[in-house]
């Protein structure tokens, strides 16, 4: 489906597209692409998901994804959009008096560099969302909204079995608690992200649960 007829489909319904999602590889090597695919949709965010690694994330991939991220949010600061960079878990491994996600949260030009937080990957991967929220007020633009299952120990993979997504509010993360802390700092875009086979039944009953929260 190309963009035109895919925006056909999201003005029948209301929807707008905020943010749009870039494979590392892609935005390293064509950075533009990117740029001209996500003014397509209107988006005024790209997010990258994933640092290519091997075993364990270490120190001299966290040192390349700096150098790649502040060249790739230049170019696309320049063409009015701002460049994300999705945690993912793996990046809570402990690095100097911090972890290699301080590393890079420090590295990166914050003109260039920004944040979205998904709250059951920094969760899964040892980190504290509101914590990491209090650290870096200004770093993040968007969050994942997503809740794991009761029970599941994290670990720094960066991946789980898709059953552990579960609705909101029912799992081990103060959703609520989170989103608060968020909609003080000023953050905007909220997204439900359920990769679990019954998406269907659960985002109905997530987007219930968030409707009731309470400021």
């Amino acid at each position: 489906m190309d963009a035109t007829e895919y925006l056909k489909l999201l003005k029948e319904r209301n929807i707008k597209v905020p943010s749009t999602g870039a494979g590392y590889e892609e935005i390293v090597d064509n950075p533009l692409s990117v740029v001209e695919n996500a003014k397509k949709l209107g988006a005024k965010y790209v997010m990258v998901a994933w640092i290519p690694h091997k075993a364990d994330f270490d120190i001299f991939e966290a040192q390349q994804a700096v150098e790649d991220f502040d060249k790739v949010g230049k170019v696309l600061a320049e063409n009015g959009i701002t460049f994300c960079y999705h945690i993912h878990g793996y990046e809570f491994i402990p690095y100097q008096d911090g972890t290699l996600f301080d590393f890079i949260a420090r590295r990166t030009n914050p003109k260039y560099v920004s944040f979205e937080l998904d709250m059951l990957w920094a969760f899964h991967g040892g980190a504290n969302p509101e914590g990491l929220l209090d650290k870096y007020p200004t770093r993040f633009k968007m969050l994942h909204v997503k809740d794991l299952r009761k029970g599941v120990q994290g670990n720094h993979s960066g991946s789980t079995p898709v059953t552990n997504d579960v609705t909101l509010g029912t799992g081990q993360i103060d959703v609520a608690g989170i989103i608060r802390k968020a909609k003080k700092l000023g953050i905007k875009h909220y997204f439900i992200e359920d990769e679990s086979p019954i998406q269907n039944i659960q985002v109905p009953q997530s987007i219930a649960y968030l409707k009731s929260l309470k400021e």
